[in-house]
């Protein structure tokens, strides 16, 4: 099934509003994340719906149907591919791929994506630390926890981004926490939930938002 570049770009938003809320993702939710009107986000919907990529009542929102749910796995893919790419061979930095792949993530043909696949190594991971779909739409999610939850004194290696904005991607540059940099909670201030910690044998101190934004797994 052809799809637009705007009906595979709100598949992709369902599905990522599915992750928060898998009851249903309702208009309002939507149009926030595609900063649209609701009346807009309706009409699309009902397209949606009709095409059967969605389920959809009035006042209940929307879920993905199973050919909805490939569709939005596959632009997914497409998008993580391509940003890695850009980092390994361009030389953007992981706060200047998300743009750049949204445009490239709506290219049609399966064999560019397929050699992409192929050129790149099979990568599993995003240059942010994301589960990158395979060509059947499997996506195998790695454990991981926020460092906000992590155990005081454990060893660990921060593994993703929950936020990736530029401006938080360029803070964890200046501090220099990447993925795959080593990372140990050595006290919790009580005052404002701050933590200090221990990143690649260096002693710094981060905001508990900061903390809520960074994933980790257990070294």
């Amino acid at each position: 099934m052809e799809l637009s570049f705007v009906e595979e770009n709100y598949l992709k938003a369902i599905y990522q509003l599915e992750l928060e809320n898998p009851s249903g993702v309702s208009t309002t939710a939507l149009a926030e994340k595609t900063k649209t009107k609701p009346a807009s986000v309706s009409d699309m919907l009902k397209k949606l719906a009709q095409k059967e990529l969605i389920f959809y009542k009035k006042y209940q929102g929307a879920k993905l149907s199973k050919s909805g749910l490939q569709a939005a796995l596959l632009v997914i893919r497409k998008h993580r591919l391509w940003e890695v790419f850009l980092v390994k061979h361009l030389s953007f930095a992981w706060d200047e791929v998300h743009e750049v792949a949204e445009q490239l993530e709506h290219i049609k043909s399966n064999l560019l994506i397929k050699r992409l696949d192929q050129f790149l190594g099979y990568p599993k991971e995003d240059p942010h630390g994301d589960p990158i779909p395979n060509e059947n739409g499997e996506i195998i999610e790695i454990p991981k926890i926020l460092l906000s939850d992590f155990t005081t004194g454990k060893k660990a290696q921060i593994s993703a981004v929950k936020e990736s904005s530029p401006l938080f991607l360029q803070y964890l540059d200046k501090i220099k926490a990447g993925i795959g940099s080593n990372i140990i909670i050595q006290e919790r201030i009580a005052f404002d939930n701050s933590l200090e910690i221990l990143l690649d044998d260096r002693t710094l101190y981060i905001s508990e938002e900061v903390a809520k934004n960074i994933y980790v797994t257990e070294d």
